[in-house]
């Protein structure tokens, strides 16, 4: 609500006193602040004949409503009106502003709602005003009258008596039915500007023979947001705390609230991620019996004018913070980058919702400046999928500008290193994604094996395989992947050898990101190093052992191979149905190779090469989608979670993961 200083003398009587608030309401419409539009089309209404029947002021709290309201019905019922400038010493206006007069009605909506209140009003509507020119409803917070109620006052508010005129006043308009609204002119306040009730503060600290600092009054002008009667109250508990003059110490002690000094202390803790000197400073301000809930407040708020000082607004924009502080400001904000400064309102703002539910209201603000604390400098989303993108592709990390000195997300680091592939086998290292028909028939006659063969030895970590047995070679027949690669041939039949080392490049393996290093150990310690010696049921022993020592998601793939076949020196081929591409796919991925394989090397006691292919399945044997067990979900639930990009999303939106939803595969 907006005043001015000609106000009603009556303030000082012994006998009554009168709060700030209703002694400096506004009594003409030149004394309305902040709401020229309205007074403007207002007194033009009246001046030029044009005065409706019905009126709808909305707005906030405290901005001038019913001040209007009372103001527009002296215009009308003055004496000499109806008039834009009715003279406030007549019988009727100080009736009016008293709240006495006869022929101006104001109702209370919230406490005069039901429609028996309303079938009250339509009877009295009829009878013509007492002494005055019209008969004036004014409805405070009509917006809580019952729909019922609504319903009975539409037909008088469509077609009223020419004497009778309604004023209707609101916090809420959407709440009023639009058969409501569509009879009314309507006339939105808008929340008066933080410099309009600092002069209007001013000249009542004037008039009342006080003294205050002007960042004193600033600081209430800025906590009253908007709202000029808010403002007054907060005077009038300054005048009666203050002893002599208003000063910023005196404020901030009544209100509970911290100084800018401790907000520019605690938001630089917040950028130099200290999170105990933080704490620290939170634990000083409620012990100086700053409140938990205005401190979170007023670090929103701070932080909305780091937001807009960042971003170039000027000084005018500052809503909270002091002008002299602009370049702070912009200073700490060049040092956060203006998305950590959106994720931190954010979290300050989640933490105001939260503390308003909660009776651990410094618990809560704690735990989230820590949360903030722990922030890394941040990127558009955008930017980091862009980089995701490139990644994916094989290509590298976006390269951040020198100037910019941020500590953005690392997506080079956060990729999944790709395992190293021994030299022997670089030339297959990326197995076709594709299918190939199962190998020929017709196959060589078995090769002979020298009879003082030494069996594998059986491994430490992982059920020993059974022993090799003799098997025919292969013919050889070109296999081509489905993906048009090219054609993977297997050996032909060799003559068996004496077990020994096999000979392997001299050129080494450059990917550094390689976690698990195989190294081939003497082939009389295991298995035998020539494929020749391999029959399929011992490569398939192998295969299963090599899953059995698996306890991730690769496993749970590699499950999924129908049939697996010996291919070569060191070389398996693992055949996957069509309808399970996705788990081809899966073990495939240079991560999950790496573990197969360092599993398989573990039980052959040499290196084990695999390439994957898909086979297509019978029409009346489509394999059979096997359930997940519940240790099943857990694992593969475990696993996207610790995957580089999921964590780093999951750590920066305060996220976690629900459900995994496999990928859907064709039928």
């Amino acid at each position: 609500m907006s005043d001015s200083p000609a106000s009603d003398a009556k303030n000082h009587d012994d006998d009554k006193y009168i709060v700030v608030a209703r002694r400096y309401r506004p009594l003409q419409f030149d004394q309305l602040v902040g709401q020229e539009n309205a007074t403007r089309a207002l007194m033009n209404a009246i001046e030029t004949g044009r005065v409706g029947h019905a009126y709808l002021f909305t707005g906030a709290r405290g901005v001038g409503k019913t001040s209007t309201a009372r103001i527009f019905a002296k215009a009308l019922n003055a004496p000499e009106g109806p008039t834009a400038t009715p003279d406030n010493s007549s019988d009727i206006c100080q009736a009016i502003d008293a709240g006495e007069d006869i022929d101006v009605l104001e109702i209370d909506g919230a406490s005069n709602r039901g429609i028996d209140e309303i079938r009250q009003l339509r009877a009295g509507v009829g009878m013509r005003p007492s002494r005055a020119r019209y008969k004036i409803y004014i409805i405070d917070e009509v917006h809580m009258l019952t729909q019922q109620a609504f319903n009975a006052l539409l037909k008088t508010l469509e077609e009223p008596p020419e004497h009778v005129k309604f004023i209707f006043c609101t916090t809420d308009p959407e709440k009023i039915p639009i058969t409501v609204l569509s009879r009314c002119q309507r006339f939105d306040f808008a929340p008066v500007e933080t410099e309009a009730i600092l002069a209007r503060l001013e000249e009542i600290v004037q008039s009342e023979g006080c003294q205050a600092d002007q960042d004193a009054l600033r600081l209430l002008a800025r906590r009253a947001a908007g709202s000029m009667r808010d403002s007054q109250s907060l005077l009038e508990q300054v005048l009666s705390f203050a002893t002599d003059r208003i000063t910023v110490d005196q404020v901030h002690s009544m209100l509970g609230t911290a100084d800018d000094t401790r907000l520019s202390a605690l938001a630089v803790g917040l950028i130099d991620r200290d999170p105990a000197a933080v704490l620290k400073m939170v634990d000083d301000a409620v012990m100086g019996g700053i409140d938990a809930g205005q401190l979170a407040e007023q670090l929103l708020g701070y932080f909305r004018d780091l937001m807009t000082a960042t971003v170039g607004c000027g000084v005018d924009m500052l809503r909270h913070a002091a002008p002299g502080s602009y370049d702070d400001l912009a200073a700490q904000g060049n040092r956060l980058g203006i998305h950590t400064i959106l994720v931190i309102v954010g979290i300050i703002d989640q933490a105001i919702t939260r503390m308003r539910q909660s009776v651990h209201s410094r618990v809560l603000l704690e735990a989230a400046l820590v949360q903030i604390c722990r922030l890394a400098d941040l990127q558009a989303i955008s930017d980091v999928v862009a980089g995701l993108r490139q990644v994916s592709a094989g290509g590298a990390a976006p390269v951040q500008p020198a100037a910019v000195e941020k500590k953005n997300i690392d997506l080079a680091s956060n990729a999944p290193a790709a395992a190293s592939v021994p030299p022997a086998n670089v030339a297959r290292s990326a197995s076709p994604a594709g299918s190939a028909p199962p190998p020929a028939a017709n196959a060589a006659p078995p090769a002979a094996v020298a009879p003082n063969a030494p069996a594998p030895a059986p491994s430490s970590s992982v059920p020993a395989p059974a022993a090799p047995r003799p098997v025919a070679a292969p013919t050889a027949v070109a296999e081509r992947p489905a993906s048009g690669g090219a054609a993977v041939s297997p050996p032909a039949a060799a003559s068996p050898s004496p077990p020994g080392p096999v000979s392997r490049p001299a050129a080494a393996s450059q990917n550094a990101a390689a976690a698990v290093a195989v190294q081939e150990p003497p082939s009389n310690n295991g298995a035998p190093a020539a494929s020749g010696q391999w029959d399929a049921e011992y490569v398939r022993s192998m295969w299963r052992g090599a899953i059995a020592s698996l306890d991730d998601m690769t496993a749970n793939y590699a499950k999924n191979a129908q049939r697996v076949e010996p291919a070569g020196d060191g070389a398996i081929r693992v055949y996957f149905p069509s309808a399970r591409s996705l788990d081809k796919v899966s073990c495939e991925k240079p991560e999950r190779r790496s573990k197969l394989e360092a599993a398989l090397a573990a039980v052959a006691k040499r290196h084990v090469h695999y390439d994957c292919f898909l086979i297509e399945a019978p029409p009346s044997q489509k394999p059979v989608r096997r359930a997940l067990t519940s240790a099943d979900r857990a694992r593969r639930q475990r696993e996207v979670e610790q995957e580089p990009i999921i964590a780093k999303m999951m750590e920066l939106f305060d996220a976690e993961v629900v459900k995994v939803i496999p990928a859907k595969e064709e039928d």
